[in-house]
């Protein structure tokens, strides 16, 4: 199983705001599904930042998005370990298999309105593409 990229999600209430602040560093929009909004360099396009107020169908919002070759493989590795799963793997409406796991740092510290840190999304390449 290979890691293909890490984005960082920021929860932000002010999407449109985060998304102007975001493009003072060179920050382009390369998806934007309403509820999360994708923000990539031109010149490094796996350099993203992902804008959210909440999850479409998970609980919670998640701290980072780690991209898999193998989201299967991902799950039974976790699966085995013992960890918490948040989001059961399953298959989005918008073309991505995803997960979500447990940090073993916990829900310990709290960032915004009910944010849990240690809440990673793993998840394959989407299948429609960003």
């Amino acid at each position: 199983m290979a890691v293909r990229r890490v984005v960082p999600n920021v929860q932000s209430e002010a999407a449109q705001e985060s998304r102007e602040f975001y493009g003072l560093l060179g920050f382009e929009e390369v998806m934007n599904h309403g509820w999360i909004r994708t923000l990539a360099s031109p010149s490094s396009p796996t350099a993203q930042i992902s804008l959210m107020a909440g999850d479409k169908t998970a609980p919670v919002v998640p701290d980072m998005s780690v991209e898999v070759d193998d989201v299967d493989a991902a799950y039974a590795a976790v699966r085995e370990s013992g960890a918490e799963i948040v989001h059961p793997l399953q298959d989005e409406e918008w073309g991505v298999r995803r997960f979500f796991v447990r940090d073993p740092n916990g829900p310990g510290c709290r960032r915004g309105a009910g944010r849990a840190r240690g809440w990673p999304r793993l998840g394959g390449a989407p299948r429609t593409g960003w």
